[in-house]
């Protein structure tokens, strides 16, 4: 498409962050533009499932992510060798979907609202108020920068320092098979995590994340011979996908004119499973902080969405550490199930701190 000569917001970045910046920008009535060197639907390694707090945060701007293909799950259960422990969320089950499903129901949202999409056109810098893209410079009075962990506008607008960061590896492959369990689940290895979702009545994502960027899924599998063999290698479908999953806590998410949102702004392991929502969240925050123009706003509300995914992520991840305090908290649950109901509630933000000792 020809790009604008000038937008209210431009968006360098077409994926879910992106394209949820725009969707509330524009709820805003704000003109925006979105640009993507990629052509839709983009697909990301990732878990593929949507938490009940990720479909919520996704309702609050409009999007109707129930409707569009997937599997509804209603739990998540854990697994430590022959332990295990589940519990149903609070408010509502999640939904397993693909991840290009997920892209493609967010661009039927995106045009519908009067997002300007730009695919196929790659941002070359930043100048001010100015866009360069597709050999063309576009003004733009907010620059939104979705692009990612390893975000150019990131760096462009000097943002790239951390408070902490810390990086694991992420390989995902899909299975041709009807789900054993209507659960997500969440296997838990040495130093390393299965999780398998439910994408579809007839197909199922496994998700191995490790501390090794050597480790592969075929051969994490071995640990889990229990999902090895319901698995096997018949049903696999081509294409495994890898990716780096990121904790990262950025000293700042904006600077001028120019703010990050996503995974370009900071991450939480993908332990947590609450990419989604935090994405969906940080755009509303973002869309009110344009409409007052006062991006100091959206900084304060980041990091408040933030903090409950950061707490989680880092409880996890000493599971991960310690196979023996793995065992012992796994147990415990197991033994004491409305322990795992309470950390689930408040994992989705169900209920306070407090539901985690009853």
């Amino acid at each position: 498409m020809i790009l604008p000569s000038s937008t209210d917001v431009f968006i360098i970045g077409g994926g879910p962050a992106g394209l949820a910046a725009a969707i509330a920008a524009r709820r805003r009535g704000l003109d925006v533009t979105v640009a993507d060197p990629g052509r839709p639907p983009i697909d990301k390694p990732c878990g593929e499932g949507i938490m009940p707090d990720g479909l919520a945060a996704g309702r609050a701007l409009g999007l109707d992510l129930e409707s569009a293909p997937g599997r509804r799950f209603p739990g998540i259960r854990f697994c430590e060798g022959a332990t295990a422990v589940e519990a149903r969320f609070a408010r509502g089950p999640g939904l397993g979907i693909r991840r290009t499903t997920l892209h493609q129901t967010l661009i039927d949202h995106a045009g519908p609202a009067g997002v300007r999409l730009a695919w196929g056109t790659a941002v070359t810098g930043l100048d001010g108020e100015r866009v360069y893209a597709a050999g063309e410079r576009v003004a733009a009075r907010w620059i939104v920068g979705a692009d990612g962990g390893h975000s150019r506008v990131r760096r462009w607008a000097g943002l790239d320092a951390c408070k902490r960061q810390s990086l694991r590896y992420g390989f995902r492959r899909h299975y041709r098979m009807a789900p054993w369990t209507e659960f997500m689940e969440i296997h838990w290895g040495h130093r390393c995590q299965l999780y398998i979702t439910p994408v579809a009545e007839d197909e199922v994502c496994v998700v191995l994340i490790s501390s090794d960027p050597q480790l592969r899924l075929g051969e994490a599998l071995a640990q889990f011979p229990a999902v090895e063999q319901r698995v096997g290698d018949l049903a696999a479908l081509p294409g495994e996908r890898g990716a780096v999953s990121a904790s990262r806590r950025l000293r700042a998410v904006w600077r001028g004119n120019v703010a990050l949102v996503g995974d370009a702004s900071g991450s939480v392991d993908a332990i947590t499973g609450e990419g989604l929502c935090l994405l969906f969240q940080q755009a509303a925050a973002l869309a009110t902080a344009l409409e007052r123009g006062d991006l100091s706003l959206y900084q304060c509300e980041h990091r408040r969405v933030g903090r409950r995914a950061e707490l989680m992520a880092r409880l996890m991840l000493l599971l991960d550490r310690s196979a023996r305090l793995r065992r012992g908290v796994i147990g415990a649950m197991a033994w004491h199930p409305p322990l795992f109901a309470g950390m689930l509630a408040y994992h989705t933000g169900a209920a306070t701190g407090a539901a985690i000792r009853t």
